[in-house]
């Protein structure tokens, strides 16, 4: 899953992404409103974690402006304010949580998973079941016929990717895009790589490979 992290204490952000990164996100990081509102508008993502004090746009500014786009993506504000008006403005623009400085890592990374597990309710199941693979994305866990599979953060993530979209051709470029920061340079035969070790992991019949657009999860799950 892709989450945008809005937030001008460079420290902070930094620290952040590399946790969520290690959690298995792909993370963007910004440090103004309006580079976060403009990333937010032009890539789709699944969450945005936002701060209300920033320079250029403050985050309930973003927050409104995403909302009157039609943009649902769940938003996750902090502040080092604390205060029942801060929070009833912040919900007020359209956010769906609130978070004040200073926080918990653990705690920030349960009200992360909750926004998506509410998120999935919406839509998406949190669990995707194709034939006999299973990935659940709340307790990202993975069974193939009833017996568990032990993957990787980012072996997960592209596996989830492929999972949501089985039976469809994935490009390299799209899971890519999923799955790595739009900064990420490196080469882009990383994700065969990655596609390789799932079938060793995952047993054969299962990812497909279609010559010149990408790949395929079978829909019957192998």
């Amino acid at each position: 899953m892709r989450v945008l992290i809005v937030e001008d204490e460079r420290r902070l952000a930094l620290s952040l992404a590399r946790g969520l990164t290690a959690e298995g996100f792909a993370v963007d990081v910004v440090h103004t409103g309006t580079d976060g509102l403009h990333l937010a508008t032009e890539n789709s993502y699944d969450l945005v974690i936002l701060d209300i004090m920033l320079p250029g746009m403050n985050g309930y500014r973003v927050c409104a402006a995403l909302r009157a786009a039609g943009d649902e993506t769940p938003i996750l504000m902090l502040t080092a304010k604390d205060g029942e008006y801060d929070e009833a403005e912040g919900l007020d623009t359209g956010a769906d949580d609130y978070l004040t400085k200073p926080f918990s890592y653990v705690v920030l990374v349960a009200r992360v998973r909750a926004l998506l597990r509410r998120r999935g309710g919406r839509g998406a199941s949190p669990e995707l079941r194709v034939g006999g693979l299973t990935v659940d994305r709340a307790t990202r866990r993975v069974t193939r016929e009833g017996v568990e599979v032990t993957l990787t953060a980012k072996e997960f993530t592209v596996l989830e990717y492929l999972a949501s979209r089985a039976g469809e051709v994935v490009s390299k470029a799209e899971i890519l895009e999923h799955g790595w920061d739009f900064a990420y340079d490196g080469d882009p035969n990383i994700v065969e790589v990655y596609v390789s070790v799932l079938r060793r992991k995952l047993g054969p019949g299962l990812i497909t490979t279609v010559r010149g657009a990408g790949y395929r999860l079978a829909a019957t799950g192998g």
